[in-house]
């Protein structure tokens, strides 16, 4: 027997972009013209900063979600946050991405170690991890592109 304690869930995704009109990814340049507009310039190179390319199995975007926001040296990963979200909308895959205020490219030890941990969560769901970018104003280094997952 139901009561009226119990919450009512409900999912649902509506995209407001027409399928002709939406951004394609055919590799890790155009994910980072997609990651560069949607980052606060005057913040690039003072706060850390992560966010998910969600993406449809034709590689087209559905949208990008800002995850988290730090300091100046890091910022704190919810993973289950990150798949709750590629759930919602259905994602088949996704793109993540985070800056580095120092401006250095090179991966960090806990960079390759939170790349995999998201790999290995995402195969469970059968939402593939395509590449993970870090970024600065003018550049960015690819994961999947230097075989570091």
């Amino acid at each position: 027997m139901l009561t009226n304690n119990i919450a009512e869930i409900q999912i649902s995704y509506s995209s407001h972009i027409a399928k002709k009109h939406r951004t394609k990814i055919k590799n890790s340049t155009d994910a980072y013209n997609v990651f560069i507009n949607s980052w606060d310039q005057k913040t690039i190179e003072l706060q850390e900063e992560f966010k998910v390319l969600l993406l449809n199995n034709a590689n087209e975007v559905l949208g990008v979600q800002n995850l988290s926001k730090g300091g100046t040296s890091g910022t704190y990963v919810d993973v289950k946050l990150l798949f709750a979200i590629a759930l919602k909308v259905c994602a088949s895959g996704v793109i993540i991405a985070h800056n580095h205020p120092s401006g250095t490219l090179e991966p960090s030890d806990s960079d390759i170690r939170l790349t995999k941990k998201i790999k290995e969560s995402g195969n469970l769901l059968d939402i593939n991890l395509l590449d993970h970018l870090i970024i600065t104003k003018e550049e960015f280094y690819s994961l999947a592109d230097h075989c570091k997952f």
